[in-house]
């Protein structure tokens, strides 16, 4: 099926469309649910759901025997650094992190802010947070301190996670 098709699909009848495309994934808890509205009359798709994103892009490659194969490649145009991470790899740095932030205090529902350049970590750290259920704000690692005040002030994060400097094409950039 061809992306047109698929996009015809899923305005015709978007709940068979979405209940269709549930069925490709791997649950915790499958949803009997597949549209509803809460209380604010919002829409929720999944509701009774359960699943975890770090777990479906980590794990369920391994447990399908896919450990040993590149799950991220970092190939950066400016500092020219080249880095490689297996699923095996990526699951123990995530893990690492998590169980980091997990020390810290932070669960299910909190909310961590990353300020961050685009490097692997920035990754790590978006997939331990979802590990855990914590909310992710990610800020663009170029902003200015007032625009980044204003989302810290914004999101009340429980954590930051940063690093020390951007790189730019001309320059290092702290943060």
């Amino acid at each position: 099926m061809n992306y047109d098709s698929l996009y015809k699909q899923s305005l015709k009848s978007p709940e068979l469309f979405w209940e269709t495309q549930s069925n490709e994934i791997e649950w915790f808890k499958k949803p009997q649910e597949i549209l509803s509205k809460d209380s604010n009359d919002y829409y929720q798709w999944f509701k009774d759901g359960t699943t975890n994103l770090s777990y479906l892009c980590i794990d369920k490659h391994i447990n399908d025997g896919y450990g040993d194969q590149l799950a991220v490649v970092y190939d950066s145009p400016v500092t020219h650094k080249k880095e490689s991470f297996t699923f095996n790899q990526l699951y123990d740095e995530v893990s690492r992190l998590a169980g980091g932030l997990k020390s810290l205090g932070l669960e299910k529902g909190d909310t961590c802010l990353l300020y961050m350049p685009m490097i692997p970590q920035a990754v790590f750290a978006m997939l331990a947070c979802a590990r855990l259920g914590v909310i992710h704000s990610v800020v663009f690692g170029g902003f200015a301190p007032h625009e980044l005040a204003i989302r810290i002030n914004d999101c009340k994060p429980k954590a930051i996670i940063t690093a020390s400097h951007g790189i730019e094409i001309t320059r290092v950039v702290p943060y």
